[in-house]
């Protein structure tokens, strides 16, 4: 095969994130016109990986966490998007990998872009967990996000199968918003260390949308 088939290959399979929208907010049933993507996340996780390296002088590689982060969701041109509540971690991590390596094998560069993807899901290195930390803020934020426009009813949430997860359940009887149950649930279940815990306490305290600071 040609390397210009090699390239066009490579792109229109990456390009299938942008049709590939958000498997949480179809679970939450979010009424908005427009849902967030796949392609969308990476975007939004890359932005907010160079905000958080600007602010608090993380000593990482900078273009390698954007590098990492462009490739995270290879997978999920064939696997789709599954959440953690829809399949255990070691079985999606292992379809998950088989699928970034069929994808990789045509490239001369193919083998050190899995690396970096494999890198990114072990949490082994400074740039994997600040990567991976980047990856779990952005999806709370977005919840935020979508919360403040009131794109969520929970009281519409009939065959949600998330909303049955025992964390979920006790953060929202505390009273919690649904966005601000999802920033508190990320701070209980992810390894953010004191500069992400901050940036998660400051949307839970405030509004964040862009209208809102206007």
């Amino acid at each position: 095969m040609s390397k210009e088939q090699n390239v066009i290959n490579y792109y229109v399979i990456c390009n299938r994130l942008k049709n590939v929208i958000r498997t949480g907010w179809k679970n939450w049933n979010v009424q908005r016109e427009r849902l967030e993507s796949v392609a969308e996340h990476i975007f939004g996780v890359q932005m907010l990986a160079i905000a958080m390296k600007s602010e608090y002088q993380y000593d990482v590689d900078i273009m390698k966490v954007i590098f990492m982060l462009a490739v995270h969701e290879l997978g999920e041109t064939i696997i789709g998007d599954l959440t953690q509540f829809e399949i255990k971690k070691e079985e999606k991590e292992k379809i998950e990998c088989e699928a970034v390596h069929k994808i990789l094998s045509g490239l001369i560069d193919g083998k050190q872009i899995e690396e970096l993807f494999l890198e990114f899901d072990s949490h082994g290195t400074k740039e994997s967990m600040f990567a991976y930390q980047c990856d779990k803020l952005e999806c709370d934020l977005q919840s935020k996000l979508y919360d403040e426009e009131g794109c969520v009813d929970l009281n519409q949430q009939q065959g949600n199968e998330t909303l049955k997860n025992n964390m979920v359940q006790e953060l929202l009887n505390t009273g919690a918003s649904w966005g601000t149950m999802w920033l508190q649930f990320g701070q209980q279940v992810y390894p953010y260390d004191d500069n992400f815990r901050a940036v998660s306490n400051y949307a839970i305290n405030h509004e964040i949308g862009e209208s809102k600071s206007k």
